[in-house]
């Protein structure tokens, strides 16, 4: 049995705010879809090279599964699976958390780091082709104003 909180009017959305939603939803698949085929002739997909390129940036190349399943919104289950996947095909290793006896920490394996130094290049192309290349340098400063209210849940 789910618990509701007491009705409330809708508050639906105005002209404009239906235009700007919209248009935010429309910018974001085309930048997303646009970066993910380009990824996937590197033979990555979007969360491959997230969580290869995090790692890649900590010290000993190695996260707890929580901490990358937080930094990219996802549960820490589906992280566990798409690990599994990461780690079959060599890009990844598990190991225990001496910290906590339930997790595991991420490490980034020689092969992962190397598939992630072949795929960066093409990877900046893309994101340089399909979001930076097309924006001024006042739009991007806007975009990033614009994300800083937006990343806290309201």
């Amino acid at each position: 049995m789910s618990k509701r909180l007491p009705a409330e009017p809708v508050r639906w959305l105005n002209p404009d705010e239906e235009r700007a939603w919209r248009a935010f939803r429309r910018m974001v698949i085309a930048v997303q879809t646009g970066t993910a085929r380009d990824l996937a002739s590197a033979g990555l997909s979007e969360p491959d090279y997230e969580v290869l390129s995090t790692l890649s940036e900590r010290p000993d190349h190695t996260s707890t599964l929580h901490e990358q399943a937080a930094k990219m919104g996802w549960s820490r289950s589906r992280l566990s699976r798409h690990a599994t996947r990461m780690e079959a095909r060599g890009l990844l290793e598990r190991a225990p958390d001496p910290a906590d006896g339930r997790g595991c920490l991420l490490v980034l394996t020689e092969q992962g780091l190397d598939t992630l130094k072949s795929a960066a290049p093409a990877h900046v192309a893309s994101v340089r082709h399909h979001f930076v290349d097309r924006l001024t340098s006042e739009d991007l400063a806007a975009l990033e104003e614009l994300a800083r209210k937006l990343e806290t849940p309201g």
